[in-house]
């Protein structure tokens, strides 16, 4: 039996993590903020952990891996300003909590996952919340989405010593790729690329990030699926993490 109280709470708690977690650290976009405050993140954390959803850290969900503290999921989205008409790419689709705040940006989210347990239970998920316009599939995220064509955006929710080709292939001249590059045991910059022309790129750098690494086909250039992150604040262009 449904608890009464409990949706409403939910729902408190909900905006508080937004104007607390999120705007106050940086995160402007208002339709991303408009986005996170229309997804119930409970229905994308394990059972029996719905109560903690919004607390300011990431939370387990099985395989190994996390759900992201609220804050570096929003402000990869929005600093990859997904369009409504735009078709995105999620590499590391994990519980499915990023790929459906984009699905409420964008016309079309793909997401890819390298654990086939989690990709089953983030379709269940996006099925029972009736989400149509995500494609998810289990693969290595190294090689992106080789037959899906170009992406607007591409958002990858780990980090790698460099960005593989495939990520630059597969996106359009003035598409815009959010990653966290750097060494699998010391210091990654969370990197911002927008494609000026088939071989240009202009990059911005938004700060410091700590992503656990994931091995894929690109070993070199690998950029893991989802992993966690802790992120303590947004300031200035710089993010500083909790357990550097």
């Amino acid at each position: 039996m449904t608890n009464p109280k409990r949706e409403p709470d939910l729902n408190i708690a909900r905006d508080r993590m937004v104007d607390r977690q999120i705007a106050s650290r940086g995160v402007r976009d208002s339709r991303v903020l408009a986005a996170v405050r229309c997804i119930p993140r409970e229905a994308f954390v394990e059972e029996g952990a719905q109560e903690f959803a919004y607390e300011d850290s990431p939370l387990l969900i099985g395989e190994g891996q996390t759900i992201s503290q609220p804050y570096i999921v929003e402000l990869m989205l929005e600093a990859a300003e997904i369009g409504p008409a735009d078709r995105v790419l999620e590499v590391g689709v994990g519980s499915g909590y990023a790929a459906a705040v984009a699905a409420q940006l964008a016309a079309h989210v793909c997401g890819v996952e390298r654990h086939a347990s989690l990709v089953a239970q983030a379709q269940k998920r996006f099925d029972e919340l009736g989400y149509r316009n995500i494609s998810v599939r289990h693969a290595d995220g190294t090689k992106g989405w080789p037959d899906g064509g170009e992406f607007d955006a591409i958002v990858v929710s780990a980090g790698g010593s460099q960005i593989p080709s495939a990520m630059k292939a597969q996106l359009k001249i003035g598409g815009r790729l959010v990653i966290p590059v750097g060494t699998e045991d010391g210091a990654q910059e969370l990197l911002k690329l927008t494609r000026r022309s088939e071989t240009e790129f202009d990059e911005e750098r938004l700060g410091s990030v700590r992503f656990v690494p994931l091995v894929g086909a690109e070993k070199r250039g690998a950029v893991p699926a989802l992993s966690d992150v802790d992120v303590a604040q947004h300031r200035r262009g710089r993010i500083h993490p909790l357990n550097a």
